[in-house]
C-alpha cells in the first residue's frame, strides 16, 4: 500500500473514542441539554431554580448538545509506519501528521502502561514518561528520539507497530 506521495505504507492504524461509558456520558450530558432547551424554549417552562438566560441556553445546546458530540465522534489518531518513517495525527488537533523519521528514533518498546495512572488519562497527555497519544486501551509502543523526548503511542495491534518500526529501521 502507498500514500498520495508514493510512500510505501507498512502499517495504518486508525483509532476513535468508542467506548460505551464514555459516551453514556456524553450523551448523557447532550440530553440534559436538549430536555433544558424544550422545557425552556418551546414549552416556556424556566429550567431550574435560577434558569439561564434564552441566549445562553441556545449557546450551551450548541456547544454541548451538538459540538460536544460531534468533536468526540470526529476524533481520531491515526498511525501510520510509511518508508520514511513514523506518522501520526490526533485528528482534529493536528490538521497535518506530525514525522518522527527513522535517524531521530533511538529505541522503541512495546509495552503495557497505566493511563489513568502514568499519563492522567487518554488523549494526548504529559506524564512522568513523556508524552502519550492515546485513545483506548493500556497497550502501545514508547518510543525514545534521539534528543531523549519519549513518546507513547498507544495502539490496539501494538505488536505490528513494533515490527513495521523493526522493517523501517533495517532499511
Amino acid at each position: 500500500m502507498a500514500d498520495k506521495d508514493g510512500t510505501e505504507v507498512l502499517f495504518r492504524e486508525v483509532q476513535r473514542f468508542r467506548q460505551s461509558w464514555l459516551w453514556i456520558i456524553i450523551l448523557s450530558i447532550t440530553a440534559v441539554c436538549i430536555y433544558a432547551a424544550v422545557e425552556q424554549l418551546i414549552l416556556g417552562n424556566p429550567f431550574g431554580n435560577n434558569p439561564a438566560p434564552d441566549i445562553y441556553l441556545i449557546v450551551i445546546v450548541i456547544i454541548f448538545g451538538a459540538g460536544f458530540p460531534l468533536l468526540f465522534y470526529k476524533i481520531n489518531l491515526t498511525t501510520e509506519v510509511r518508508s520514511d518513517g513514523l506518522y501520526y495525527r490526533f485528528f482534529p488537533l493536528h490538521c497535518s501528521f506530525q514525522r518522527i523519521t527513522p535517524e531521530d528514533l533511538a529505541e522503541y518498546e512495546v509495552r503495557t502502561y497505566k493511563p489513568l495512572r502514568e499519563y492522567g488519562g487518554w488523549g494526548i497527555r504529559y506524564g512522568a514518561k513523556g508524552k502519550a497519544y492515546n485513545v483506548r486501551g493500556n497497550r502501545g509502543v514508547q518510543l525514545k528520539r534521539t534528543s531523549g523526548e519519549l513518546i507513547l503511542i498507544g495502539s490496539q495491534r501494538p505488536e505490528e507497530l513494533a515490527g513495521a518500526l523493526a522493517l523501517v529501521l533495517k532499511r
